[in-house]
């Protein structure tokens, strides 16, 4: 199932309780507004749903309200450690979603989004997931791309005019589960071309070779089967040394390889590969750089003694 465009279906559209308003959740509640969806917002930090007003959402003052305001409740947190705590541990909570759609978007493992699926359906409510490939521009025009996993249609789900309106290229991948494993087969690329890409250009440049945007080397790699879109979106910034204003942050890269790890060494996958590939990244953001975008790879791979200091 593939939709195209990122217009909300017609006729009443659910009122949506957005939890976890961090980089993403801002733009999807803005973007949801803007399609004219009711947005109803909570975040840990209440400043960040406090600055959400300004484009028409309300924020709530607990998850309880937000979940008990809305027809939908719309899941942007870290992992599923948050999710149970947030969701489901808190009674005030877990009694306000009965009778609710809870709609899973962030960065989870299938079976972690299976067990959270059956503890929402024991509350009487109904359960998807459906995470992002994509980034913050993305999110704002409604063209991220989406994997669904849902044992039902989704597109009979109060969620799904919510996912349309968000989604440019949206696929039903099968039961729940299947969704968040699609995500993190993602992001697990994300990883292995990111350093990869750092890898070869670092080796150019330790020899002299220009890999410039302009560079031979780019024009031959353009051309080739090796080439991958996201080389060039990387490219300056590693040149420039220059990892500001993240889309992606690289601690939120390191979490996601880390559970993809995780559950590929619980699928009975060779790791050893995926193992190295975290501690590149980790030894990145352990030079202060955790927040930074996710390019910052480049310092783990070109400068792996650490010589240049970051404040």
């Amino acid at each position: 199932m593939a939709t195209e465009g990122g217009a909300a279906a017609s006729g009443d559209k659910p009122k949506v309780g957005l939890v976890g308003v961090g980089l993403m959740g801002n733009k999807m509640a803005r973007r949801l507004r803007e399609v004219g969806f009711e947005v109803v917002a909570w975040n840990r930090d209440s400043a960040k749903a406090e600055a959400l007003e300004d484009a028409g959402c309300v924020a709530a003052a607990s998850a309880a309200q937000c979940a008990a305001d809305a027809d939908v409740v719309v899941l942007m947190l870290s992992d599923a450690a948050a999710i149970a705590s947030v969701l489901l541990e808190d009674a005030a909570t877990a009694g306000a979603l009965k009778g609710k759609t809870v709609l899973q978007m962030g960065t989870i493992g299938p079976q972690s989004s299976r067990d959270i699926a059956d503890r929402v359906q024991a509350l009487g409510a109904s359960y998807l997931e459906a995470p992002v490939l994509g980034s913050q521009p993305e999110a704002a025009q409604g063209t991220l791309l989406i994997m669904v996993g849902a044992e039902a249609d989704p597109r009979a789900s109060p969620a799904w005019p919510i996912i349309e309106a968000l989604g440019g290229n949206i696929q039903h991948m099968g039961g729940v589960g299947t969704g968040a494993a699609a995500k993190l087969a993602m992001n697990q690329l994300i990883g292995s071309l990111t350093v990869g890409f750092s890898t070869s250009l670092g080796l150019l440049l330790k020899n002299g070779v220009d890999c410039g945007s302009d560079s031979k080397f780019m024009s031959i790699l353009r051309d080739s089967a090796l080439y991958a879109p996201t080389f060039d979106k990387k490219l300056q910034r590693m040149l420039d040394r220059d990892y500001a204003n993240p889309n992606f942050p690289t601690k939120h890269l390191l979490k996601d390889v880390n559970l993809f790890t995780d559950v590929a060494r619980e699928s009975g996958l060779d790791t050893a590969l995926l193992e190295a590939l975290g501690r590149v990244i980790s030894s990145t953001t352990e030079r202060g750089l955790d927040n930074t975008d996710y390019s910052a790879v480049f310092e783990g791979v070109y400068d792996p003694a650490g010589e240049k200091k970051w404040e």
